[in-house]
Parts: C-alpha cells; structure tokens; sequence
C-alpha cells in the first residue's frame, strides 16, 4: 500500500468518526430543540457515516495489487464507490424533501433559540471537515475521498439553510413555523446537484475520459528531453484509482538498432515515474521519425 493509500484511509477513519458524533448531536437537538431541518441534518450525517465506510472499504480494495485476474491494479474499485456513495447522496435527499413536505403540512412548535447556537457549531465543523479532506484528496488523487468531502459540504448547506430557516422561525413569530421544514426543502435540492458534481468524474474516470491535459503536457515535455527521442505523437492517461497508467508514443532515428531504441524507451519511462509518483507504470511505442 502507498503513501497516497494510507493518507486517504486515515482521512476516511476521520470522517466516520466526526460524522458519528455530528449525526448524535444533532439528532438530539433537533427531538428536543422541535427542529425537524436539524433532524434532517441529522439523516444526512448518518448515511455519511455508511457512506464514509463505503469509501474505507474502496480505498482498501482498490489498494490491492494487481493479480492474475486483475493485470491494471483494482483502482476502478474506487470510481465505482464513488457511485454508491453518490447513491447515499441522492436517498438522503429523496429522504429529507420528503419528510420536510410532510411537516409543512403539519402544524408544529417552533424550534428552540439553543438549536441555533449548535447549528453555527456544526456549520464551522463541518467545513473543516470539507477542506481538510478535500484537500486529502487533491493531495492522493482518490475519487471517492472527493465523494466524501462533497458529502461533508452538503452537510454543512443543509446546516446552514437550517439555521436560517430556524432564525426565520424565530425572529418572525407566528405563522413562520415551518421556516426550518422549507430550509430543509431547499437543502435536499443542494444535495442533489453536488450529488450530480461528484458523480460526473467518477463517471469519466470509469470510461476512461481524456481529462489530463496538463499531465500529458508535461509527459511530453519530460519525454522529449530524454537524449534519443526526437518527438512524441500519441500520448493517452488513464486513471485507475489513485494512480495513473500511461500510453505513449515516442519518435527516434529510424537508423537506430532495436536495442538502442529499446534503451531510449527505458530511459523515458524511467523519468517519468521519477517525475510522476501516482505514475504506476508507463507502456512506450517506439516509432521511426521519418522526417529525420
């Protein structure tokens, strides 16, 4: 297992754990505090918690080496995480807009002044929670890691729009009872759309998407500086998880003998997992530059 593997795993135990101890808090506050937008919250935060276990289970899987069965490694494992990760995303909405329009239609108390200074707690946590593994993701390439981090961002609009629902509630008196219950209406659209916003690299990486432009860019940089090669032509970037496979195609003397083209090919390869960390391996065509 890399050093990328093991830093996304220990960002993943940090997200069951917070979105554990959130779900609890909240759930409380919103049964005594007569708040349903922070019972609401309280649903998102616990199918975080399965959904943050899913990604543990896949960054695990994925880490495993390539077999018999598997020649590229298990890392699409992760993609496809990704998409039952985003699968919580979308029933935990369904779940929220449809009780939300359930106690608009009920008549209720309002929600207790004390829900509002546990909600602007949870706000703050959670975007800490959002930076800091959303940054664990840029940082080890993991798909579904980014799942998890948009999970705690949605978790924190879905406070958000609760606190200002409830401060409605509040401040406006009678008749503005279900100010937090439309809060949580208009969260679970949010949720929605970040859904749709982790789902659609997830889905490119799965269908091996041309998404690396930079990469390649540098990949070819890198390569035509070895000695040797005179050119590069095709040059194609696959994601498998939290590293890359790369195919590319190198020009060289036609006059060259196998062995030294062969020897040029290494030398390029070489380098570019020198540069390239999260570069597990690198297939080279070596081809005649005829224009020599």
């Amino acid at each position: 297992m890399n050093q990328n593997n093991r830093e996304a795993i220990k960002a993943s135990y940090f997200s069951i754990f917070g979105n554990a101890l959130l779900a609890i808090i909240k759930g409380l506050t919103g049964f005594f505090g007569n708040s349903y937008a922070l019972i609401a919250d309280a649903i998102e935060s616990t199918t975080d918690v399965f959904a943050s276990l899913l990604v543990l289970f896949g960054l695990k899987y994925s880490s495993k080496p390539p077999d018999k069965n598997h020649p590229y490694g298990h890392g699409k494992a992760e993609a496809l995480i990704t998409f039952l990760v985003v699968g919580f995303l979308v029933v935990s909405a369904t779940v929220i807009a449809y009780e939300s329009i359930q106690n608009i239609q009920t008549p209720h108390k309002v929600p207790k002044p004390y829900t509002l200074i546990v909600l602007a707690v949870i706000i703050i946590t959670k975007e800490i929670f959002y930076r800091k593994i959303s940054n664990k993701s840029d940082e080890t390439k993991s798909s579904s890691l980014k799942a998890d981090a948009w999970h705690h961002r949605s978790d924190a609009i879905t406070s958000l729009m609760a606190f200002i629902g409830i401060s409605i509630a509040l401040f406006m008196g009678k008749g503005y009872e279900t100010a937090d219950d439309w809060a949580a209406l208009l969260a679970s659209g949010f949720i929605i759309y970040n859904a749709y916003l982790i789902l659609r690299p997830a889905l490119g990486e799965v269908m091996d998407e041309h998404m690396y432009d930079e990469m390649i860019k540098e990949i070819r940089k890198i390569s035509e500086g070895v000695d040797g090669v005179t050119d590069t032509e095709k040059c194609y970037v696959r994601k498998m998880g939290m590293s890359y496979h790369v195919d590319l195609h190198i020009g060289v003397d036609p006059e060259l003998s196998v062995k030294k083209g062969h020897d040029i090919a290494h030398r390029v390869k070489d380098e570019l997992l020198n540069h390239f960390p999260e570069i597990v391996d690198v297939h080279i065509h070596v081809e005649p530059n005829d224009e020599l």
